[in-house]
C-alpha cells in the first residue's frame, strides 16, 4: 500500500448534517421566538442518529444547545460546553483539548493520537486535539451525544460525540455584529468582536461570512519578569458558498482560517511542589493565577480547513457525501518544572494534514422502515520536525534530552449501515453495524539517527448496535440499546518504541426515558453500564520531560443523567441537569504512580515515580457527581425588553492521577447576565459576569518527577456586550 498521499477528493461532497432544516430554538428543546405566547416546549430537530429526527424520539442521550442558549450561558468554545452538558468535562493539557464524557476521555497529546470523544463540524471529522479549540462564532446548534457512537459515526467515538452545526448561507440578506468588552483581575482586558452576514449572490447562489477577533490581556502574574502571562489573541474567519441549482440539489463549500497566539500554557506548581525548591533563588507561586517560569511559554497554532458538501434528493432516498481537509501547524514551549530554575522545558513544533470522504445513502420518506448505508475514508500524515524536550538534575550542568523527529501516517476505510423498523405500532427495533480497517505507519529519529524505520500495523474491527424504542404515548418514549465502539491502536510520538499500544474497546448498555408529561415540563433520564477494556492512558515519563503511553487492563463505569426543562409561564424558563458517574479501574496493576518528595527544608520538591496498582481507584477526570442549573427570565420594560439569565455548574472532586493523590476539590462556576433590547429588536446591550464567585478551578493537573503543576480557569470577568442586527 502506498504511503501518505496528497489527499483532496475532487468536487464531491454532501453534508450528512443539514443544519438549515433544524428548528432553531432555545436550550435543548425550548420554544422559538415565533411562539412567544406559548408556555409549551417545542420540538428541536437533531441529526444525532444521522437522520433528522425530533430530539425526544431519538434513542440516544443527547443534549442539543442552540446558538442563543450558548451565548446566554457564556459558552464561547467547545471546551466550555462543560457549563451546560451533564457528564461532560472540557479538560486540557497544554494546548491539547481533552474532552471527557461519562468518564471516557483521551489523555494523548501526540499527532495522530486522536481523542476518543469525536468532534465533528458540519459533518467533517476533526481529528487533531490541538486543532479542536473550536470557537463557536456563529452556530445553529451543538449536539453532545453521550455514549459510544461506533456504528454511524465510527472510529474514535468510544465515549461520545460533539457535533457542531453552523448555518448555511441564506437567500435572505441578514447580518449581525457584536462587541464584548470585559475586565479581569489587575485590570486585564478581555475583548471579543464578532461579525456575521449572509445573503444572495444570484437566484441560485448564496454566501456568508463569519469573523471573530478575540483577545485577552494576561491574567497570570509573572513573578520572574514582572507583568503578566496568560494572554491570548485569536482570529477565526469562516465563509460558506451555497449553490442550489434546483430544489432537490445543493452544494455547500466551506473554508476556514484559525490563528492563535498565546501564553496560556503557563503552569504553576500545586502546593508549591517543584524540584526547583532544591535550589537557591527559587520563586514559588503562593496563590492561583501566578507563574514563575524559566522563560515565557508559547502556544501558537494555525489551522486551515475546507469542506465540500452536496445533497441530492432522489425522492425516496437522499444521496449525501462530505469531503474535508485540515492543515495544522502548532508551536509550543512549556516549562517542565513550573519554576524559574532552569531544570526542564518542552519545546516542539507539530505539523499534520488530514483528509476525509464520506458517502451516504439514506431513506427520505416517512415509513415503517428507515435506513442508511455509507462508506468512509480517512487519511492523515504528520509529525514534529522539532521535538526537543530537555531536562537536567542541576541547573549548572549541561542540558540533556532527545532531539526527536517523529513521522506518523495513517489510513482508514469503513463501511456502515443502520436500519430502524416499526415492527408493530409504536415499537421500533434498530440494528446497525460498521466494519473498519485502519493502518498506521511510524518512524522515529533521535539527533539524526533513525531508531524506528517505517514500521506499520493494521487494526480491523466490526462494531454493532442493537436498540429498541417504545412510544408509550405521543409525549413519552422509552428505549434500550446495546452497542460497541473502539479506538485504533496508536504509536507514541514522544517515544522510541516501534510497537503501538493496543486498541481500546467499549461495550455499553443504556436505558432511557424521554417524556413531556405536561405542556410546560420536560424530563429525560438515562442510565448506562460500560465494560471498557484496553484504555490508552498517557502520563509523564519517570525520567526526563517526555510522556509514556500504555494500556490499562480494563475499567467499569456505570451511572446516569437526569435533565429537566420547565417553562411554567411565558417569560420564565428553568433548566437543570445532574449526572452520577461511578468510574473505576478494574485491573490496572502497573499504573504510573507519583508520590510527593519532602526536602530538608520541609518543602515539596518533586515526586517519586514508581509502578502503582491502581485497581479499584477512581478514573481520572470522572467526578462522581456533577450538574448544572440555569434560568432565563424576560420582562417588558417601557418600549423594550429586559432579559436576566444565569447558569451554575457544580462538580464533586476530580482526580488527575491514577493513584488518586492529586485532585481538584469540589467546585462551582457561575455566570450571570442582564440584557436590554428596545422594541426594534435590532439592537441589544447587556452586562455580564463570568466566574461570579472568582472560584479557583483547575483545568488539569500534571504530576511528574519534577513536581506537580496545573492550569487554572480564568478568574472573574465583568463586562458589557453591544450587539446589532441587520
Amino acid at each position: 500500500m502506498k504511503r501518505y498521499d496528497c489527499f483532496f477528493v475532487a468536487l464531491l461532497g454532501v453534508t450528512a448534517l443539514t443544519p438549515q432544516m433544524a428548528l432553531a430554538q432555545d436550550f435543548t428543546s425550548e420554544t422559538d421566538e415565533s411562539q412567544p405566547a406559548s408556555t409549551g416546549l417545542g420540538d428541536i430537530i437533531v441529526t444525532a442518529t444521522r437522520h433528522e429526527a425530533k430530539l425526544q424520539t431519538v434513542p440516544v442521550a443527547v443534549t442539543a444547545v442552540t446558538g442563543d442558549a450558548l451565548a446566554s450561558a457564556d459558552v464561547s468554545t467547545v471546551r466550555s460546553l462543560t457549563q451546560v452538558v451533564p457528564g461532560f468535562i472540557g479538560s486540557r493539557n497544554m494546548g491539547v483539548f481533552q474532552p471527557v464524557v461519562r468518564g471516557v476521555g483521551s489523555t494523548g497529546i501526540s499527532v495522530g493520537d486522536e481523542p476518543n470523544i469525536a468532534t465533528y463540524v458540519d459533518g467533517v471529522y476533526q481529528p487533531e486535539s490541538a486543532a479542536n479549540w473550536i470557537d463557536l462564532v456563529e452556530v445553529e446548534r451543538v449536539e453532545v451525544l453521550r455514549g459510544p457512537q461506533g456504528t454511524t459515526f465510527g472510529r474514535n467515538a468510544t465515549g461520545g460525540l460533539i457535533n457542531v452545526i453552523t448555518p448555511d448561507p441564506s437567500f435572505d440578506f441578514r447580518g449581525k455584529a457584536s462587541l464584548r468588552l470585559g475586565r479581569m483581575r489587575r485590570d486585564a482586558g478581555d475583548y471579543d468582536a464578532r461579525l456575521y452576514f449572509t445573503g444572495p449572490m444570484s437566484d441560485k447562489v448564496a454566501a456568508d461570512f463569519a469573523a471573530l477577533f478575540r483577545k485577552n490581556d494576561g491574567y497570570i502574574d509573572d513573578l520572574v519578569r514582572g507583568g503578566t502571562l496568560g494572554n491570548q489573541r485569536v482570529i477565526d474567519l469562516r465563509s460558506k458558498l451555497l449553490f442550489k441549482p434546483t430544489d432537490n440539489f445543493k452544494v455547500v463549500l466551506t473554508g476556514e482560517y484559525f490563528n492563535q497566539e498565546s501564553t496560556t500554557n503557563s503552569p504553576q506548581p500545586l502546593d508549591g511542589n517543584t524540584a526547583g525548591n532544591n535550589w537557591p533563588g527559587v520563586i514559588v507561586p503562593t496563590r492561583a493565577w501566578q507563574a514563575s517560569l524559566t522563560e515565557v511559554p508559547l502556544l501558537n497554532l494555525t489551522r486551515w480547513s475546507a469542506a465540500l458538501h452536496t445533497r441530492l434528493d432522489l425522492g425516496s432516498v437522499l444521496l449525501e457525501t462530505t469531503t474535508g481537509f485540515l492543515n495544522l501547524r502548532w508551536r509550543q514551549t512549556t516549562d517542565g518544572d513550573a519554576s524559574n530554575i532552569k531544570l526542564s522545558n518542552f519545546p516542539a513544533v507539530f505539523e499534520s494534514e488530514s483528509g476525509s470522504q464520506e458517502i451516504k445513502l439514506s431513506s427520505a420518506n416517512p415509513g415503517r422502515f428507515q435506513w442508511l448505508v455509507g462508506g468512509y475514508f480517512y487519511q492523515f500524515g504528520g509529525g514534529a520536525p522539532v521535538l526537543e524536550p530537555w531536562t537536567t538534575t542541576n541547573p549548572a550542568l549541561p542540558l540533556a534530552g532527545p532531539s526527536l523527529t517523529p513521522k506518523l501516517d495513517g489510513r482508514s476505510f469503513a463501511v456502515f449501515a443502520e436500519g430502524t423498523y416499526e415492527v408493530q405500532p409504536n415499537l421500533f427495533i434498530t440494528l446497525g453495524g460498521r466494519y473498519t480497517t485502519e493502518t498506521r505507519w511510524f518512524s522515529q529519529s533521535n539527533n539524526g539517527v533513525l531508531l524506528v524505520n517505517d514500521v506499520s500495523k493494521t487494526f480491523k474491527k466490526f462494531n454493532y448496535k442493537v436498540g429498541i424504542r417504545y412510544e408509550v404515548t405521543d409525549k413519552t418514549n422509552v428505549y434500550a440499546t446495546y452497542s460497541t465502539a473502539f479506538k485504533s491502536g496508536v504509536y507514541n510520538m514522544a517515544g522510541i518504541s516501534g510497537t503501538p499500544v493496543n486498541p481500546e474497546n467499549i461495550k455499553a448498555a443504556e436505558f432511557g426515558i424521554k417524556s413531556d408529561p405536561l405542556e410546560w415540563l420536560r424530563t429525560n433520564l438515562a442510565a448506562y453500564y460500560y465494560d471498557y477494556k484496553g484504555l490508552q492512558l498517557q502520563s509523564k515519563a519517570p525520567t526526563g520531560p517526555g510522556y509514556i503511553l500504555q494500556n490499562a487492563a480494563n475499567a467499569e463505569i456505570y451511572g446516569g443523567e437526569f435533565e429537566t426543562i420547565i417553562n411554567p409561564v411565558r417569560d420564565l424558563r428553568l433548566r437543570a441537569a445532574v449526572a452520577y458517574t461511578h468510574a473505576r479501574y478494574k485491573d490496572f496493576p502497573n499504573a504510573q504512580g507519583f508520590t510527593p518528595i519532602v526536602n530538608g527544608n520541609g518543602n515539596y520538591a518533586g515526586n517519586v515515580a514508581a509502578p502503582y496498582d491502581a485497581s479499584g481507584k477512581v478514573m481520572t477526570r470522572a467526578p462522581e457527581w456533577s450538574g448544572n442549573v440555569g434560568f432565563d427570565w424576560s420582562h417588558d420594560v417601557g418600549n423594550g425588553r429586559v432579559t436576566l439569565a444565569g447558569n451554575l455548574l457544580w462538580s464533586s472532586r476530580v482526580y488527575y492521577d491514577f493513584a488518586n493523590i492529586f485532585s481538584q476539590r469540589p467546585y462551582t462556576l457561575s455566570n450571570l447576565s442582564i440584557n436590554w433590547q428596545p422594541g426594534s429588536e435590532a439592537f441589544k446591550v447587556g452586562l455580564w459576569v463570568t466566574n461570579l464567585t472568582n472560584e479557583k478551578v483547575l483545568q488539569t493537573v500534571r504530576p511528574g518527577t519534577l513536581g506537580t503543576d496545573g492550569f487554572y480557569e480564568q478568574p472573574r470577568k465583568i463586562g458589557i456586550t453591544i450587539e446589532t442586527k441587520i
